[in-house]
């Protein structure tokens, strides 16, 4: 870390460093939340319990990170993608809250997307300082986290389909072979 001290005064990067231990405690608590929510069981209890857990650390998360792109001025590209993950995690939770029809396939791709515009702003920032990740070219920092979830996103999306268009899909599919 840059000797914060050259930078800022005494009182100014003690805060600073205040504010990055709780944007860190915020991500890794994202992170954890997020990744419980995606493969708890789909019913009330631990799924929603985790989902507002991310959604209130990712709140917290963006927060901080607006005080530091604030403090470093080269780092304020990161807040794209910290609005992107919480606008879209604020639409999931809410198209979920609201039941329209169709909503889960839109909460699922809301939550998707939130959880990897999250992941992508830490690789982007942290990734060339990592082990082995440093080997990596820097664009991959921005792609890879989009190529893995994807993937997972789809399957996510044919897991939870309503059963009645898994059906009609199905009742297509054997339609179209006769």
């Amino acid at each position: 870390m840059v000797d914060l001290l050259d930078a800022y005064g005494r009182r100014d990067a003690v805060l600073l460093r205040i504010v990055i231990v709780i944007h860190i405690a915020a991500g890794l608590t994202a992170v954890a939340a997020g990744a419980t929510a995606m493969l708890a069981p789909k019913r009330r209890g631990r799924h929603p319990r985790s989902g507002h857990t991310y959604l209130g650390a990712l709140v917290v998360l963006t927060t901080t990170a607006i005080v530091l792109a604030a403090a470093r001025p080269h780092t304020a590209y990161l807040l794209i993608l910290g609005a992107v993950a919480l606008v879209a995690a604020g639409y999931g939770w809410r198209v979920r809250r609201l039941h329209h029809r169709g909503w889960r396939p839109r909460h699922i791709t809301a939550m998707a997307l939130s959880y990897t515009a999250m992941v992508t702003a830490f690789y982007v920032d942290n990734g060339p300082r990592l082990p082995l990740w440093s080997l990596l070219p820097p664009l991959t920092f921005w792609f890879l986290p989009a190529a893995v979830a994807l993937p997972l996103l789809v399957r996510a999306l044919n897991r939870h389909a309503p059963r009645a268009t898994r059906r009609q899909t199905a009742e297509a599919g054997s339609a179209d072979g006769l």
